[in-house]
This record gives structure tokens, C-alpha cells and sequence, in this order.
């Protein structure tokens, strides 16, 4: 199926102050070069604070990553639980149609969906508080026929619940998530008929439902204040001890002394702007202080550098494609390590021959 961005798209997007300090957070899950890994927790993100995700959106994110566009676009694209068009300012609907939700009644649900929304998927209701579509299987096959409203499922459904569930949504109710006939969770309606030992110590609803009760975020958009922030990893990576011999280790392979002051301010020279003053391996390549004629190329052509990284190689000097097309092996190693946040990234990529191209064609 072809997904293509929405014909009408806002001018800019920004996260919410809490929802970037979430964002920023989970970046630092990854090692060092390896940020773009952080792009499906950042885009989901971005939709659930929005309802959907915008051509900004996905370019904001691409941008906090270093990505090129085009990379953060196929994401976005290749994932269907990625809204590409504006929903209900409420609530959207996704309806499970796979075989076990379709023979207990998926498709009365679909109907009343048709008609108390909008005849077709996607499109918004009337009042623009309401968007629905028919999904692929979401895994609640013992509760079926379901539907996941917002963050939340709602299961073992039937058509005049699921008429009921709008209308109380749209009166600004928000029914509690889990199943709908009196079930805990996905055991025999009329209880336990094993392991009845383990049957105690419940709370009110299940563990999914009890939780979206609690924080209240079933349909809400997430503005990052509903639950505390926290970076568990970065704790614990704090407390490991490094390997036997693993500084010095660290230090043969960078070719660098072991004074880590100076390698701490070059990497924050670099993070400014500067190049590192600090000892590196490698020769430095000729930087310029600014561009030619006032005209610098376009970096973004090379396949790697979206506009973040481009503006990491302007500032310590790199604004031309016969710059790089020139280094040398010894100059390359010395970029790999002073693109702080993208170090490996030249040599990754093969921006030399990339540019020699580039530079050939302008």
C-alpha cells in the first residue's frame, strides 16, 4: 500500500519542553554514532503528542538525529502504526479485522464506526473529534472482536458497546479500557478454572487497564508531564566497572594520551563549533573559515548528512564537496573522531567518493 504524506501539512512542529527532555533521554540510550537508533521512540513521540504525524514532525526528529530526511521519511512510512493524516481531535479508532476479531463480529463494529464517524477510513468525522480504520491483527484474539482506542485496547466488544463507547467519549467520558463483558483479563468469563491458587492480589482491573486509569492517558495527548521522567540506563551504565584494561586499551586505538580532561574539552569544543584541540590520531584537513564566494554546496547531497550534520562540518570549516573529495585516508580518520555525536560517520558512509562524485557534477 502507498503511503504518501498529507496534501495539508502546518507550518512547524515543536515538542512539548517535557517531551523533548523525554526525547533527548532516550537518545542517550544509544552508543555514541548509533542516535539514529532512537527514531521510532521519537517519532511515536511526536504522533502521540500531535494524534499524527506531520512533514515537520518527522524533519524535526530527523534533525535531532542527524538523519537525512529521506531516512526518517521511510520510517514513518514503512510502519502503519504511524498516522500520516490528521485524526480525530479525540479519539481514532482502530478496529482489529483479522480472522479471529472478523468471525465474533468485526464487522457490525466497522459499521457503527461508518455510521457514527464517517462512511470511510480515515476520514474525520463531521465535528472533527472522531477518525477510525480497520487494522491488522493487534494480538487480542482471546478478547475478540476488539479495538485499540488511543493508547488503549478495548476487547470482547459488541456493536451497541462500541456505539455506547463513542457517545461517551464525545460527552467528554473516557470508558475505562480492558475488556467490555466483565472479564479481568483473558481468562473464562465465568472465572478461573485452573490455577485458582494464583487468582488473588488483584487490582481493580487488569494490569493495562488499572494502568491507564491511573495516569488517565487513554485518548489524552501526551505532553511528557504524565509520568516522571527517568534514564534507568544511564544509572546503571554509571556503576559498571570498565573491562580489565580497557582505558589503555581505548587509548592505543584512538592514539590518544590518557589525560581525559583534554579529550572532554575537545569534544565540547567540537559540540560548539571548534575543532578538538585534544590529542587525536590522524592528519587535520584543510578547514576553511568560511564558505567560497559566500556560496557553499549543498552537504545534504551526500547520503548520511541531513542538515544537522551539515551544520557540524560549517562550523569547524567544511562548506565545499572538493573538501572532503581531497581527504586523505589520515584526514578522514581525524573527521571520523571530531564529529562529536557522528563520530565514524565519514568513513561509514564514504563521503570521499561520495563527494568526488558530487564535485565532478557541480
Amino acid at each position: 500500500m502507498l503511503r504518501r504524506l498529507h496534501a495539508d501539512q502546518p507550518d512547524t512542529f515543536a515538542f512539548t519542553p517535557d517531551n523533548m527532555a523525554w526525547a533527548e533521554g532516550q537518545i542517550t540510550k544509544y552508543p555514541e554514532g548509533r542516535q539514529a537508533s532512537a527514531i521510532i521512540p521519537l517519532l511515536w513521540r511526536a504522533q502521540e503528542q500531535e494524534g499524527w504525524l506531520s512533514k515537520p514532525a518527522i524533519e524535526t526528529v530527523a534533525d535531532m538525529l542527524g538523519l537525512s530526511y529521506i531516512r526518517a521519511l521511510e520510517v514513518a512510512t514503512f510502519y502503519f502504526m504511524f498516522q500520516l493524516q490528521p485524526v480525530g481531535k479525540i479519539a481514532h479508532i482502530q478496529v482489529c479485522g483479522t480472522t479471529s476479531c472478523m468471525i465474533c463480529g468485526a464487522e457490525d463494529l466497522v459499521a457503527v464506526c461508518k455510521e457514527k464517524i464517517a462512511p470511510g477510513a480515515h476520514e474525520l468525522s463531521a465535528d472533527g473529534n472522531f477518525s477510525w480504520e480497520e487494522v491488522e491483527c493487534l494480538g487480542s484474539c482471546s478478547n475478540a472482536p476488539m479495538a485499540q482506542i488511543g493508547k488503549d485496547y478495548y476487547e470482547d466488544l459488541t456493536a451497541d458497546r462500541m456505539g455506547e463507547i463513542i457517545d461517551e467519549l464525545a460527552a467528554g467520558k473516557v470508558p475505562v479500557p480492558g475488556p467490555q463483558n466483565g472479564r479481568y483479563a483473558a481468562e473464562p468469563l465465568k472465572g478461573l478454572t485452573s490455577l485458582k491458587e494464583y487468582d488473588s492480589g488483584k487490582t481493580q482491573y487488569n494490569a493495562s487497564a488499572q494502568l491507564a486509569v491511573d495516569i488517565g492517558d487513554t485518548v489524552k495527548r501526551i505532553d511528557g508531564t504524565e509520568v516522571p521522567l527517568t534514564t534507568p540506563w544511564q544509572t546503571r551504565a554509571s556503576k559498571m566497572s570498565p573491562p580489565k584494561n580497557a582505558e589503555k586499551k581505548a587509548d592505543r586505538m584512538r592514539g590518544a594520551s590518557s589525560d581525559k580532561s583534554a579529550e572532554v574539552q575537545g569534544s565540547e569544543a567540537v559540540a560548539k563549533g571548534k575543532p578538538a584541540t585534544g590529542s587525536v590520531t590522524g592528519d587535520k584537513p584543510e578547514l576553511l573559515s568560511e564558505a567560497r564566494n559566500g556560496a557553499p554546496d549543498d552537504l545534504k547531497k551526500i547520503s548520511g548528512v541531513g542538515p544537522k550534520l551539515e551544520k557540524v562540518l560549517n562550523d569547524i570549516g567544511v562548506y565545499h564537496f572538493d573538501q572532503i573529495a581531497s581527504w586523505t585516508p589520515d584526514e578522514v580518520t581525524w573527521a571520523d573522531q571530531n564529529l562529536v555525536g557522528f563520530k565514524g560517520r565519514v568513513s561509514r558512509d564514504n563521503w570521499v567518493a561520495q563527494a568526488v562524485k558530487l564535485a565532478a557534477e557541480s
